[in-house]
């Protein structure tokens, strides 16, 4: 495993880290020993004290290292567990294309055009769109397979909505959307003149 898979690793298990314990390997040991003590001493209980007593006493130190062994081993394997379900989740999201999402796309092509229009349409909301939202939408747009040509047309889509919805194109708008007709592969005035009549009308 290379460092870095590691260290995700345990940044996925620095989540448990707040459980109040002691070690597990000092508990396993400790808890050992003391069941190796009472077994001890039920079978030589000895003339310290009485043999039935000392036997019921080894017999709950036999008990009580059991059960703490039990812990340390019990909180050994959660913590594997835990760490087998991080890696496990790590390598499958690593593991390849979601072919799930590709046949989904394949099957409802309609949509996912729909939701990059509208994400074209939202980084228009301020009447201009930046080279970082570009970056992000093509991103998008290679994701889902559609076209520069299609992704052009959406964008300038998007654009002419944008620079209409207040009723009034200005110059910075209309410089828009000639930039994006010109990506379109669009005649910029015609497309600039036809926003300015749409608008006209709608007014």
């Amino acid at each position: 495993m290379t460092d870095d898979v590691e260290t995700m690793v345990e940044e996925r298990l620095a989540v448990f880290d707040d459980e109040p314990d002691l070690n597990d390997w000092v508990e396993v040991m400790c808890g050992a020993a003391m069941a190796v003590l009472g077994i001890f001493h039920l079978i030589q209980p000895g003339e310290l004290v009485d043999p039935d007593v000392m036997r019921w006493f080894a017999a709950a130190v036999v008990a009580a290292g059991a059960v703490w062994a039990g812990h340390g081993l019990k909180d050994m394997a959660v913590k594997e567990v835990r760490r087998s379900i991080a890696i496990l989740d790590m390598s499958e999201k690593d593991d390849g294309p979601d072919h799930g999402l590709i046949r989904d796309v394949l099957l409802n092509p309609q949509a996912y055009s729909d939701f990059l229009l509208e994400s074209y349409a939202a980084a228009w909301e301020d009447g201009i769109i930046t080279e970082e939202e570009l970056e992000e939408l093509r991103s998008f747009q290679e994701i889902l397979g559609i076209t520069d040509e299609d992704a052009a047309e959406m964008n300038l889509e998007a654009a002419v909505k944008s620079a209409s919805k207040d009723g009034e194109i200005t110059e910075e708008e209309e410089a828009a959307l000639k930039k994006a007709a010109k990506k379109a592969k669009k005649d910029g005035e015609k497309v600039v003149k036809d926003a300015k009549k749409n608008v006209k009308k709608g007014k």
